[in-house]
């Protein structure tokens, strides 16, 4: 059956048309967004939500929503989804972070001249029949010091567009590297530096528990006085309050805005100032940015849903449909590891320990940790996947290390998956054969080479003759066929393993007979998700 689809903003036909071209069934209801009921009614028919910022993802939609895999934003923010509970329910949010970087950057710098040069205001009063030419002094860009707080993809095309203008660019962004900087061409600064310097101020950063209100009262305080300030970026990062307050005194000598602290925005603090520019969230607001975000969450959403490549994600690693089909046995296989070592394992988690040896540490890491965090994670909550087991694990304090190493062994490439328990640890090896199907190679340090099946038995036992014999006759006499058999021991009367992959699932009566020879130490039924 094919993914199906709701687009509940509204989106380009163009984008419509690309699910439609990828097989994907689409249904079209750009106002949908708006009413919650009838949202929640049908949002469990669907495996994928494209959005725009109408539409409000709420945890109570994400309840309701038991088939959806992946939430497309057609832009950059996502203030109007619930992230968290996308992630414990295990629903990849992507948005299109590149597809109006160029649009916003460009409003950033319109609004900049505006406020510069009174422009929206000297407009009325021309058109009132006025000739106010004394009224209306601006100040140059040329030579000015412009504060960018948030160097990013937009904040970094927007220190590019104010170079070519001759100004002086300061920045201040915690992730931004002194090399980075440099080739930016830009100093960077810590916050009180720039509030202190610069004579435009510019916020790209998005909102959160840290950004929010950046520009409190105390900040604009520490700001140079006559400084002008430009928000296109996310509302509430200033206190418009404290704003209207430093316009009024003079301190602050005009702003733009583009966003607000609530939208729509039918009052503010700041309107009907002078010397203040403001617009209602024009950022993305160009033909080609909507048009461009709009392709490239549809390509996004049904890349995933077709052939599980993720772009572009805020809540798992991104993998490319390039990665995703040489990374698809290794997925596999790493999620077979965590489901063997999660079943195998009755005591609470403490740690879980991945080493990767070989040529698989050269690939996506972060996304064979999620696949093979979920496999552990499987064994008590069924539901998790790669997107949820993460958040699960980090809720109930596992510790996860990641080691890689270069070949070691006869193996081109393996994966051991351990874990820790407040007793013991428990670990597994596995690799990857040219025909791509994974395998066992090693447990409890002992090396074995067993298929992995849907239906698997693994015992333990002191080596010793007639456990083949106990084995084939047990399931024999339950009617149970075996499609593989593997051994494997430390030593000649040490420690020994049996794996076995079964056509069926065990029942508890094949466990209890082989309970009953004495001959092992443990049995385990086991399951695997086989495609």
């Amino acid at each position: 059956m094919a993914p199906k689809v709701l687009v509940s903003d509204k989106l380009s036909e163009t984008a419509v048309q690309i699910f439609r071209d990828r097989g994907i069934d689409v249904d079209y209801m750009p106002n949908l967004g708006k009413d919650k009921e009838k949202l929640l009614e049908v949002i469990g028919q669907y495996d994928g939500l494209a959005i725009r910022s109408a539409t409000k993802v709420t945890e109570k939609i994400l309840a309701a929503a038991t088939n959806l895999k992946v939430i497309g934003r057609a832009g950059i923010g996502v203030d109007n989804v619930s992230i968290p509970a996308a992630s414990k329910k295990g629903v990849i949010v992507m948005n299109t972070p590149f597809g109006n970087s160029i649009t916003t950057a460009e409003h950033a710098i319109a609004m900049m001249f505006a406020v510069a040069r009174q422009l929206p205001e000297a407009s009325a009063s021309t058109h009132e029949g006025k000739w106010e030419k004394n009224r209306f002094m601006g100040v140059e860009l040329f030579n000015k010091t412009l504060g960018v707080i948030g160097a990013g993809n937009i904040g970094g095309i927007v220190c590019d567009r104010a170079l070519g203008l001759k100004m002086k660019v300061i920045a201040y962004d915690p992730f931004l590297s002194e090399d980075r900087a440099k080739h930016m061409g830009v100093h960077k600064v810590e916050l009180d530096e720039l509030l202190a310097k610069a004579d435009f101020i510019t916020l790209h950063v998005p909102m959160t528990e840290k950004t929010k209100n950046i520009l409190s009262r105390e900040a604009l305080a520490k700001t140079k006085k006559g400084v002008r300030i430009i928000n296109c970026a996310r509302g509430g990062l200033i206190d418009e309050a404290a704003l209207h307050d430093a316009l009024k005194s003079g301190h602050v000598a005009g702003a733009a805005l583009d966003v607000f602290a609530v939208e729509p925005a039918t009052d503010s603090p700041v309107f009907n100032l002078p010397n203040v520019v403001v617009t209602p969230h024009l950022g993305a607001a160009t033909t080609e940015a909507q048009e461009n975000v709009a392709i490239q969450v549809a390509e996004q959403m049904s890349d995933y849903l077709l052939t599980g490549a993720v772009q572009n994600a805020l809540n798992m690693p991104s993998v490319t449909a390039e990665e995703a089909t040489i990374m698809g046995p290794w997925i596999k296989l790493a999620a077979h590891l965590g489901s063997f070592v999660g079943q195998m394992t009755d005591d609470p988690i403490k740690a879980i320990n991945i080493l990767y040896d070989g040529s698989v540490a050269d690939m996506n890491l972060a996304a064979l940790n999620c696949a093979a965090i979920a496999g552990v994670m499987k064994a008590t909550n069924p539901d998790v996947n790669m997107v949820s087991a993460p958040v699960l694990a980090l809720e109930r304090g596992v510790q996860i290390a990641t080691t890689k190493q270069s070949k070691s062994g006869v193996f081109d490439a393996y994966i051991k998956l351990t874990v820790v328990t407040d007793t013991h640890e428990r670990s597994i090896a596995g690799t990857c054969f040219a025909d791509g199907k994974p395998r066992f190679i090693q447990i409890k340090g002992i090396n074995i080479d067993a298929e992995v099946g849907p239906h698997m038995l693994y015992t333990t036992n002191r080596d010793a003759p007639g456990i083949i014999g106990t084995l084939g006759s047990t399931m024999g006499k339950h009617g149970v066929n075996i499609a593989n058999f593997t051994l494997g021991r430390s030593n000649t009367g040490g420690d020994a393993i049996a794996i076995l992959y079964l056509d069926e699932h065990l029942s508890d009566a094949v466990v209890k007979d082989l309970q009953g020879t004495g001959l092992f130490q443990r049995i385990r039924p086991l399951e695997f998700e086989v495609v």
